[in-house]
């Protein structure tokens, strides 16, 4: 069964091992260890072992922004991501949730889809002929 909650300190090392495994190295290391311990950042575990995690700030016009949705190459597809967002939906510090992705990345176009979210804009030129797609959706009621 997946479970989402709040990372710890003690989870980071567990983390940025998922990270490098995406991005090939540790370069988010710190920013890791920054948002763990000022609470934003959230971990979905299954029997005991982190699969993926996400990361999220308040500066983009004052709303929720996921700023990193990273799920280990291994447990992709399954679900993961979702749960990560799900908690997100519920938890979010604003009313307002956006986050991004490359246009080039139809598979997370479609867990943002699948998620409630829609496009909300585009920027070009972060990465060359490589536009991100912004998403929005709203914080369920609880």
């Amino acid at each position: 069964m997946k479970n989402v909650t709040k990372a710890s300190i003690n989870d980071l090392d567990s983390i940025v091992h998922i990270d490098i495994d995406v991005i090939g190295n540790d370069s988010r290391r710190n920013y890791i260890k920054h948002t763990i311990r000022e609470g934003r950042c959230i971990i979905v575990t299954e029997e005991n072992s982190i699969s993926g995690f996400l990361t999220y700030d308040t500066n983009f016009f004052g709303c929720t922004f996921l700023s990193l949705i990273i799920v280990s190459p291994t447990k992709r597809r399954q679900g993961y991501a979702s749960s990560l967002i799900s908690y997100m939906l519920s938890h979010s510090p604003t009313q307002k949730i956006f986050s991004s992705t490359n246009e080039s990345n139809e598979s997370m176009q479609k867990v943002f889809n699948s998620n409630g979210f829609i496009r909300s804009g585009i920027v070009e030129n972060l990465d060359e002929g490589d536009p991100e797609i912004i998403f929005y959706t709203k914080k369920l009621r609880t």
